[in-house]
């Protein structure tokens, strides 16, 4: 029975120690699982017993282990699905990423993005299920794609600008050859600046690719080191396992020993046999053999794990040095981001003043032609159709002037009249609302001391109930205290002193009233000072004799209330001291209660720790027997764990030499960012010299187009007066001819009253009288040749060529 018993007892604690987590279902398990009984075959003696139930255990433990082993190789295999798939991803996504960057920094305005149509659908959906390789090549085919069609759009803005340079150079020849030299120097500064920003946009697009590649390499640099960190982390649990483990079956071991001695001097004294003597001291000598082994193979896995832990600082410092690395560089990009931002901006602002003072030449260039063309058609115009015009512009505008004046005269008085009126009754409303807002001021200024002697009121009168509040509540609150000590007692007291207690309860509430009584008589009192010096009718005296009936009546109250109170008072001195008393005996009783209870709990606490103690001692004695024979099992299971940890090692030399190289490349890049960033503060600081002397120079242009314009407008205005005084000089001239030709008046004015008829005529047919005006251009014709024109769709005037329809011409009456 006994080595029945023994193959049941072991199978709980036979495995080694693991996590909390798994220990706590295996536990679960065992107290489910049924436990089949063993059967042993005939044994002489109670160590072939043993034996037989180690053998057994083994065996238990070599299937377990086999399953724990299954189980870990099917945990590792879905661990290497995982981590390639998540390779796979980020492969793809730092592909796309690439990609966009590079689209989004070749692109200087990129447009809105459009609705996803079904082809941009299909090919997402191709990049879903391609590989790394088919996901390279579609990208560089659409990347090639792209560059060709910019490639175009490039070519077709370089023939745009050699036709605005075309045309520019045109307009040049036509112009004045200080605008062209100005002009010139602006588009050169142009191009140059052009060049410049084309420079700056190529070493910005490899500034950003480098950029990119490093966060790249920085990312997988991260969680190379977060992996390591979780390998370390899980190594210096396995050891912490393997040293409880050590410590745990050194106790066992020494206990087992201390066991053995004990066994070995029963078993001299009782005289044993030599041959168990013979088996004890080979087991013994194995034993220590085994310790020996296993104390060598801990102390080397100590090194091993001092080893590591320095590996462990070593790369944790080279990783703060190049979390710091980044962080510095950080910054510095940034600045160099900025700073090419603020190029760009700055170039567009270029680009748009250039495009401005185009426009601005090209509208000075038609006011030019504009005023060539006026010249030339002064100077075409014939001088007939002037002295016609100007003659009778002349009396209409002499007729006009003089009735013109008078008129304006008149409504300049009454307008000055009207204007003086308004501002004497603007005045004059002024004041009222002068008068209006002072009465109104000071009525406000009334309602607001009102306002605060109220306020004041309210104050005072809020601030008295506030008192007589504070005043109630403490009485309210020392009443409550009393009350609670009444019923503290009253709930403690006997039926004897609980009526006691009724009669100081009746006591104090006799006071309480005695008291409000007083209150009362007090405020009689006053009321009888007040209505005596108010008041002196024969109601007043009889308010004051009934309030003095009154006061003789509380007066006797008072007498009856003191009377009985001091009863009370003595009642309540008694059963004070009873109570005091009764109180006493009983917190000597509570006393002795609790040192009897002390005493209960102590031992029944030392009763229990004596249980717990044997039952402890019995559980490992039990787990002795058992540790002892998995001990060489777990020997193995640490080989295994030193070879890992070797393998580990080379693992993580190879990462540190990886980490070298990439730290080293990451410095090359870093020192080559920032000489490009100094470059291209260089050259911001340039382009920012060559813009202020191009708004200098546009400040000089402008100011020379504002002269020329000026002088073109007076030589204008020179013009048309030479004009006027060529058109007096000839009329002067044809007078006097007329004068030396015709001796007599009478022939003088019959040549004047012709010339005056054919101007009347019209000047199209010279037969007919001039009948119809033209609206748009106030040209006079007979109503026959507009007719005919208008019928013949010649549909312009005969002198000015300006276009007219049925509506724009009207008959005129001249008498």
């Amino acid at each position: 029975m006994s080595g029945a018993g023994g193959g049941k007892r072991p199978l709980g604690g036979d495995s080694p120690p693991g996590p909390p987590e798994k220990k706590s279902k295996k536990e679960e398990k065992t107290t489910t699982t049924l436990i089949e009984p063993i059967r042993i075959a005939g044994v002489s003696s109670t160590e072939e017993m043993d034996m037989k139930v180690l053998q057994f255990k083994n065996k238990k433990l070599c299937e377990r282990l086999e399953q724990r082993q299954a189980m870990e190789d099917e945990l590792r295999e879905k661990i290497e699905k995982l981590e390639k798939r998540q390779a796979t991803d980020d492969t793809t996504l730092l592909i796309v990423n690439r990609y966009w960057s590079q689209q989004q920094q070749e692109e200087h305005a990129p447009p809105p993005p459009p609705p996803i149509s079904e082809n941009a659908k299909g090919f997402l959906t191709t990049l879903e299920h391609s590989s790394e390789e088919e996901l390279t090549l579609h990208l560089q085919d659409r990347m090639q794609f792209s560059k060709e069609a910019i490639a175009c759009l490039v070519c077709a803005f370089d023939r745009l600008h050699s036709r605005i340079d075309d045309m520019c150079k045109q307009v040049q020849d036509d112009s004045q050859s200080e605008i062209v030299n100005v002009n010139q120097t602006v588009l050169d500064e142009n191009r140059r600046l052009r060049d410049l920003a084309t420079l700056l946009q190529g070493r910005h697009h490899k500034m950003s690719m480098e950029y990119n590649e490093l966060v790249d390499k920085v990312t997988s640099s991260e969680t190379k080191v977060s992996e390591m960190e979780t390998t370390v982390e899980d190594l210096q649990w396995d050891i912490e396992k393997l040293r409880n483990r050590e410590q745990k079956l050194n106790k066992h071991l020494a206990e087992a020993m201390e066991q053995l001695k004990s066994g070995y001097s029963s078993t001299g004294s009782s005289g044993g046999l030599p041959g168990g003597q013979i088996t004890l001291n080979i087991q013994k000598s194995d034993e220590l053999s085994l310790q020996k082994k296993l104390r060598t193979e801990v102390i080397q896995l100590e090194d091993t794990l001092a080893q590591v832990r320095k590996e462990y600082e070593m790369l944790r410092i080279e990783f703060e040095q190049n979390l710091a690395a980044n962080e510095q560089a950080g910054p510095i990009n940034r600045e160099m981001r900025h700073l090419i931002s603020s190029l760009q901006n700055h170039n567009l602002q270029l680009k748009g003043d250039v495009q401005r003072f185009k426009r601005k030449l090209r509208e000075t260039q038609v006011e030019i032609n504009k005023v060539e063309i006026q010249r030339f058609n002064c100077d075409t115009f014939p001088l007939n159709n002037l002295r016609c015009q100007s003659g009778d512009t002349g009396v209409l505008i002499l007729e006009e002037t003089t009735n013109d004046s008078i008129d304006v005269k008149k409504e300049e008085d009454e307008d000055q009249e009207e204007e003086e009126e308004r501002r004497k009754e603007l005045e004059r409303q002024r004041a009222r609302e002068r008068e209006r807002e002072r009465e109104a001021e000071r009525e406000r200024e009334r309602e607001r001391e009102r306002e605060r002697q109220r306020s004041d009121e309210m104050k005072r009168k809020d601030s008295d109930t506030l008192k007589m509040l504070r005043v109630e509540l403490k009485k309210a609150q020392e009443s409550q205290k009393e009350m609670k000590l009444l019923l503290d007692m009253y709930k403690s007291a006997p039926k004897e002193q609980r009526d006691k207690v009724q009669l100081m309860a009746a006591e104090r509430k006799s006071k309480a009233e005695v008291e409000e009584l007083r209150m009362r008589v007090r405020e009689l009192e006053e009321r009888e000072r007040k209505e005596s010096k108010k008041l002196a009718d024969e109601d007043a005296l009889r308010k004051i004799r009934v309030a003095e009936e009154t006061i003789e009546h509380l007066q006797k109250k008072l007498a009856a209330t003191k009377q009985e109170e001091e009863a009370l008072l003595s009642e309540m001195d008694v059963t004070g001291q009873a109570f005091e008393d009764m109180q006493e005996q009983n917190s000597r009783l509570l006393q002795q209660l609790r040192e009897k209870d002390d005493a209960n709990f102590k031992l029944m606490s030392e009763r229990i720790k004596s249980n717990q103690i044997y039952k402890l001692l019995k559980e490992e004695k039990e787990e002795l027997a058992d540790q002892v024979l998995t001990f060489k099992t777990q020997v193995d299971a640490q080989l295994l764990v030193v070879q890992k940890l070797e393998e580990k090692e080379g693992v993580l030399q190879s990462t540190l030499a990886t980490l070298e190289k990439e730290l080293a490349l990451r410095t090359q890049a870093l020192e080559l960012n920032k000489r490009k960033a100094v470059e291209a503060a260089q050259l911001a600081e340039d382009l920012k010299v060559q813009l202020e002397h191009t708004q200098a120079k546009l400040k000089e242009i402008q100011v020379s187009v504002a002269e020329n314009r000026t002088a073109r407008e007076r030589e204008s205005s020179n013009l048309k007066r030479a004009q006027e005084d060529l058109s007096r000089l000839r009329r002067k001239l044809e007078k006097q001819k007329k004068v030396e030709v015709y001796s007599d008046a009478d022939e003088i004015l019959q040549e004047e009253i012709n010339q005056y008829k054919a101007k009347l005529r019209c000047p199209c047919c010279n037969m007919r009288d001039k009948e119809t005006v033209l609206t748009k251009c106030f040209h006079v014709f007979c109503y026959e040749c507009l007719k005919m024109r208008y019928d013949t769709r010649q549909r312009k005037c005969p002198k000015c060529n300006c276009a007219f329809g049925a509506n724009d011409f009207h008959r005129i009456y001249i008498t």
